[in-house]
């Protein structure tokens, strides 16, 4: 399959950096790459085109500029505030996001620098093998917006770090550093930042160098942990999409755009 069919996905660079391996760059790098409506859908989609590419062994997954992901842009935040139609659309992409990967037959390696948030950071600890820079900083950011946290955290934060470790992150929005994440089991590797791309690409080439089957076959087995956690996931996605219907996700917004602290109401639904 030739580099012509990614050219469904503009917002990601797609080369072969070694034989059998392709790149896949996240390429915002002027707005932290954050995720508008087009990018979000094409992260979701290229998975599939990638499933089916019999030229690709191997998969790159980095990011252009200082940060990784800054999460999904302001403007796609907004529109799930406001609109039903853009929470049930979103509700099937960001599941389609997580599930395109975790099925996705190909090993995928992630190289992470910078800030790692939302969809970005989904698809990051998602990947077979996430490997971080030692001064990245990886958060999940949805307690914080006002929304549970959906996109991927609970279907793989319990299983890579312990629940324990899994609800002080998630429930008080912690960040971590991509050193302490491979402290707790969330990224396979911490190194310094300037050996971050060649460290992640040496490591998807070893991959694209190994026996096809016997890698796809031991990723297809082992992501049956992640299938088992499918309701798990689904039930948290649903829940931070009807978040977005309600006051807390607004002031969560407004709170960002005006750069302060949130002031969430202080009584809970029943």
């Amino acid at each position: 399959m030739t580099l012509e069919a990614y050219s469904a996905f503009p917002s990601i660079l797609c080369d072969r950096p070694a034989p059998g391996v392709l790149r896949l760059t996240l390429n915002r790098p002027e707005s932290l790459n954050s995720l508008g409506a087009d990018a979000h859908r094409e992260l979701a989609d290229i998975w599939r085109v990638v499933d089916r590419d019999r030229e690709t062994l191997a998969v790159l997954l980095c990011a252009k500029g200082k940060a990784f992901s800054a999460g999904g842009d302001f403007e796609v935040v907004k529109k799930l505030t406001q609109s039903f139609e853009e929470r049930a659309n979103m509700w099937r992409e960001a599941r389609d996001l997580v599930y395109n990967i975790v099925n996705c037959s190909k090993p995928i390696v992630s190289a992470i620098q910078g800030a790692a948030v939302g969809a970005g950071l989904a698809a990051a600890l998602v990947s077979d093998i996430p490997i971080a820079a030692k001064n990245a900083k990886l958060v999940d950011g949805h307690v914080r917006l006002g929304v549970a946290a959906g996109d991927h955290a609970a279907i793989i934060w319990p299983l890579l770090c312990g629940m324990a470790k899994a609800k002080y992150h998630l429930l008080l929005n912690e960040p971590v550093s991509g050193e302490k994440a491979e402290q707790l089991g969330l990224v396979a590797l911490a190194v310094d930042e300037e050996e971050l791309q060649e460290k992640a690409l040496a490591v998807a080439t070893r991959l694209a160098e190994g026996a096809p089957s016997a890698i796809q076959w031991t990723k297809y087995a082992l992501n049956n942990w992640l299938r088992m956690a499918g309701p798990t996931f689904d039930a948290s996605l649903a829940l931070e999409m009807l978040g977005f219907s309600g006051p807390d996700s607004q002031e969560g917004l407004d709170s960002f755009r005006e750069r302060r602290a949130p002031n969430f109401p202080k009584k809970a639904p029943f």
